[in-house]
């Protein structure tokens, strides 16, 4: 396994689906924030603001520019975070399938709201793995997760973060989003250095806290794909949505659009 990986880690990661990876990306910070910095002077068709009227400071958000974005790609591709996510995940092969940038400006209070990824992408599967990397100091804006809960039996309703709809319309098939601090569940966070990783399956329930500090809060972040990763379809259209992907249910990703970037 890579040096950053330790037996620990993989346990860890199959039994609370997350673990923090600690330096995953130290050697590209510099190079992530060029491309985070890129991204939000010419962002992409997906970027949005996720503040309503009067709510101070800035959230921003965009994904799926790796293939535009030339610092994005060179992380994806020259990093150990592919080798790392094989580990893992227990896969033989490693497919991307994006990346995405969240901004929080000092004074941005509204958190991210608790949410699993999973409901919202076309794909299925138990082998996957999201790594969510600070580019600053992370102390109070970080990620939080419930540990276990990927191995839910129902998966959490996905809803629209501004407006706060629903996102596909048999609310019945999900469980409602659950407040789990007020629940007592198990929640992990960590005290982050820029470069650090907290890896996490896309069942995982996560949510952020707002960012009241005066610095901040570059976070960059990379959705992979394992062996047993398939496509399938979802109740509406799913995020991101990648149009004219003419894939199939049951169909392993296409290959051209997302590459196997590491192989055993």
């Amino acid at each position: 396994m890579h040096a950053l990986v330790t037996q620990d880690h993989i346990d860890t990661f199959q039994r609370d689906g997350v673990v923090l990876v600690k330096g995953l990306f130290a050697d590209h910070i510099d190079t992530i924030r060029a491309g985070i910095e890129r991204n939000m002077e010419e962002p992409g068709p997906y970027a949005a603001e996720n503040l309503k009227a009067g709510e101070g400071g800035r959230f921003f958000d965009d994904y799926c520019n790796w293939t535009r974005i030339a610092e994005f790609e060179e992380v994806i591709r020259n990093s150990p975070a592919a080798e790392v996510a094989a580990d893992l995940m227990g896969s033989d092969r490693v497919q991307v399938f994006h990346d995405h940038v969240l901004v929080k400006e000092p004074g941005t209070s509204k958190p991210t709201p608790w949410h699993q990824d999973g409901p919202y992408y076309f794909v299925d599967g138990i082998q996957n793995v999201s790594f969510w990397s600070p580019m600053d100091t992370v102390t109070s804006a970080s990620l939080r997760c419930v540990a276990g809960s990927h191995a839910w039996e129902k998966q959490v309703l996905p809803t629209r973060w501004l407006a706060e709809t629903s996102f596909y319309p048999n609310e019945d098939e999900y469980m409602p989003v659950p407040d789990p601090d007020a629940e007592g569940m198990y929640i992990r966070e960590w005290e982050m250095e820029p470069g650090d990783a907290v890896a996490f399956n896309y069942g995982t329930l996560h949510g952020a806290r707002g960012n009241t500090t005066q610095t901040r809060r570059r976070a960059f972040s990379l959705r992979l794909l394992g062996d047993d990763a398939r496509y399938v379809e979802r109740p509406g259209p799913t995020s991101p949505p990648f149009p004219g992907h003419d894939m199939v249910p049951g169909q392993v990703l296409r290959e051209d659009w997302f590459p196997v970037i590491y192989q055993r």
